[in-house]
């Protein structure tokens, strides 16, 4: 009897019940096709954009997975009930697509949804999880982007673990990324599950509109302060829930996409550093401006972004005109955004001394002027454009014992 009651809870607790660790270790980087080419995509605009993003530096600077996003199959599975891609879009098939980017040092990332069809009308996973991901690894996926449409009444956390089983017993490693908005709020179930999950809707590319079901990245940024709430100074809201493998997801970005000055593109991208969010362009990198690139793949700016304590940031203060928010950072050194939220121009300051938790004096580096521009022992004041900002990363300065 005890044999058998023993055989039957091995059987109801599959052995691959866990998701793939050591993945994600970082917030991920790369390209998806949503935000600037939503249903016009094709394998030669992969292509493209994977060789623009090799020699223009990107990939080299962190930006390795290049997502397809919805709108990529035929809209009926085949006789088998397999998912088919199009052949129009992709003739040569997604496995000739996944060899051209591995060769080229890039990781393959795909899309799929919960439910019984995507949100553009194409066939879901649901019900055919396991032979999604067994096809899926026959192609060389290595991300898998996972959304929520059509799904009525499921369960969230029951639809993303079993796709997680599944991926797993593919066999193929795969970053997961859980893209149900934030409704079941996943930080609090999907450390085991996923990589990354959505805090919020989608974004679009303006400072603070609202169009259909889609938002400016300051109202996704205002929308994740929401739920972190760092009430005693420090970040003791969903901030808690990410870290080396498992992240929060306020969305792709907007940078460098037309409904965005420079100065939104440049706060936008600060401040999703400060979150240690992924970084997912969702431009077209194959027209971007010398600006928007040097700002993508500024060094200093991915440091904090890919900083290894995978510290969420948080908003120290909010006032009229003016922001300020902070990240902990490896080595005892912070990250500071202060952002011009007017319409205006401005000259904005920060007094460090209510600043308690840096824990003494530091050197201020400013990232995109390049320079050092004091110590804390002063208010820090810079003039900024409306909606842009000014990015700081902090270093302790050890005080040398007197002789």
């Amino acid at each position: 009897m005890k044999k058998i009651l023993c055989l039957m809870l091995c059987l109801a607790v599959p052995a691959f019940a866990q998701k793939f660790d050591g993945l994600a270790l970082t917030p991920p980087m790369g390209f998806n096709t949503w935000n600037t080419f939503a249903t016009n995509i094709n394998e030669v605009l992969i292509m493209q954009t994977a060789d623009t993003m090799v020699k223009n530096g990107m990939r080299d600077a962190g930006y390795i997975y290049i997502v397809i996003d919805d709108c990529w199959s035929l809209h009926e599975r085949d006789a088998n009930g397999n998912l088919v891609p199009d052949p129009t879009k992709f003739p040569s098939g997604m496995k000739a697509l996944g060899d051209f980017l591995h060769a080229r040092g890039f990781k393959f990332g795909i899309y799929g949804c919960a439910g019984s069809k995507t949100c553009g009308g194409y066939p879901g996973s649901q019900g055919h999880e396991y032979q999604d991901a067994r096809t899926f690894a026959s192609w060389g996926v290595d991300y898998l982007k996972y959304d929520w449409c059509f799904t009525a009444t499921r369960d969230a956390r029951e639809a993303y673990t079993t796709m997680r089983d599944a991926l797993f017993a593919a066999k193929r490693p795969v970053v997961f990324s859980i893209c149900e908005w934030g409704n079941s709020k996943p930080w609090e179930w999907a450390k085991d599950v996923g990589h990354l999950w959505r805090t919020t809707g989608d974004i679009t590319d303006c400072f603070d509109c609202v169009q259909r079901w889609e938002r400016g990245w300051k109202v996704i940024l205002d929308l994740q302060y929401s739920l972190v709430q760092p009430a005693d100074g420090q970040n003791n809201g969903i901030g808690k829930y990410a870290g080396p493998g498992h992240w929060n997801d306020p969305d792709m970005l907007e940078v460098g996409n037309e409904g965005l000055s420079f100065a939104d593109s440049r706060s936008h991208f600060s401040l999703w550093c400060i979150l240690a969010a992924p970084l997912m362009a969702g431009n077209d990198v194959r027209k971007m401006t010398p600006e928007i690139l040097t700002l993508m793949t500024d060094k200093e700016a991915l440091a904090i972004n890919q900083d290894a304590t995978g510290k969420e940031g948080w908003r120290f203060r909010a006032e009229p005109g003016r922001e300020i928010w902070v990240r902990e950072l490896s080595d005892g050194d912070w990250a500071l955004a202060l952002l011009n939220t007017s319409d205006k121009a401005a000259d904005l300051s920060v007094d460090f001394h209510p600043m308690w938790f840096f824990g003494g004096k530091c050197q201020i580096r400013d990232i995109w002027d390049k320079k050092d521009v004091g110590t804390t022992e002063k208010p820090f004041t810079k003039r900024l454009d409306s909606h842009d900002v000014a990015f700081l990363r902090l270093k302790p300065i050890k005080e040398t014992a007197a002789k």
